[in-house]
């Protein structure tokens, strides 16, 4: 009877080590695709589900992060299908890949039925080993003028009695500084029906919109936009100004909004869409969104980890 005991100890151990054995190709993935003559950042997540099967999260250049409900893998190829999301009409994208060790290169047939070329290399950790020490404060926005930032495209911001608008659609508004951890305090209102975001590093949206009295998700007001959602949603009405506490210290996010902790040390995935490129191991800019809906800054102070 001790031996059956034994031997069944011995395979279920064995039956554990193997489910904890990862493949080499799961795990978060930063892509650079060629799109429409220009190369945009693109990202997958693998991971295994039960016994064999692979599932996983796509993030394309616009959108939110989209699940994936099977990735098939073949002798070190891999596919997979989606619907459109925010797409021209048209059919499902249809992706594949070849694992060549520490990157992918493939294929992703758009809904129109082109093909366009990415390759794609494993996103770091970015854990930091010691606490931070915070520097000097930055005053990016100076409350006179757009010194220190670049629109992307044809400039439709202003700066009028101290603060800073984008009356309309238009471009993208982006820092010439960049950081790697920091702490960032952010005075913004909107009007009604609006919607804009501040990207931090230019990779990470956290989503500014008008949702007030709608229930806390991660496309609504003070989400990782498609990843992280609030606790609960503090969101004031339009036209009152409000408040972005914001923390990052390599993937992990904590964002007081309003003066309430609404994320509390969360780690980010990996880039959302709209991010200005995939290069998760480099410092990066603000962005602040103004191609979707007018919105107003006052205040835009930056502090840098030493």
């Amino acid at each position: 009877m001790k031996s059956v005991i034994l031997f069944l100890s011995i395979c279920f151990s064995t039956l554990i080590l193997n489910s904890q054995e990862l493949n080499p190709i799961e795990g978060r993935w930063d892509i650079e695709m060629e799109f429409e003559g220009k190369t945009v950042p693109s990202w997958l997540e693998i991971r295994h589900s039960g016994h064999a099967t692979l599932v996983g999260r796509f993030v394309f250049a616009f959108g939110s992060a989209r699940p994936v409900s099977e990735i098939v893998e073949d002798e070190g190829s891999i596919s997979f299908t989606i619907p459109r999301q925010w797409e021209p009409e048209g059919g499902d994208m249809e992706f594949n890949a070849e694992f060549m060790g520490a990157e992918m290169i493939g294929t992703m047939k758009y809904v129109d039925g082109k093909l366009y070329n990415w390759k794609a290399t494993k996103a770091p950790d970015l854990i930091r080993k010691s606490a931070p020490k915070w520097g000097k404060q930055v005053e990016l926005f100076n409350g006179s003028d757009l010194e220190g930032w670049s629109a992307e495209g044809e400039n439709q911001w202003v700066v009028e009695k101290g603060i800073l608008k984008s009356p309309k659609s238009g471009s993208n508004l982006i820092s010439d500084e960049k950081f790697t951890d920091f702490k960032a305090h952010i005075e913004f209102r909107y009007p009604e029906g609006s919607n804009s975001g501040v990207y931090l590093r230019g990779r990470y949206e956290v989503q500014i919109a008008d949702n007030k009295g709608l229930p806390a998700s991660d496309i609504y007001f003070s989400g990782i936009y498609g990843f992280l959602e609030p606790n609960e949603n503090v969101a004031k009405a339009p036209g009152k100004w409000q408040t972005y506490d914001i923390t990052l210290i390599g993937r992990r996010v904590t964002i007081v909004a309003n003066g309430k902790t609404v994320i509390n040390d969360q780690t980010i995935p990996g880039i959302t869409g709209g991010a200005i490129n995939s290069k998760e191991g480099e410092p990066g800019p603000f962005l602040i969104q103004g191609d979707h809906g007018p919105v107003e800054f006052r205040k835009f102070v930056v502090t840098p980890a030493q």
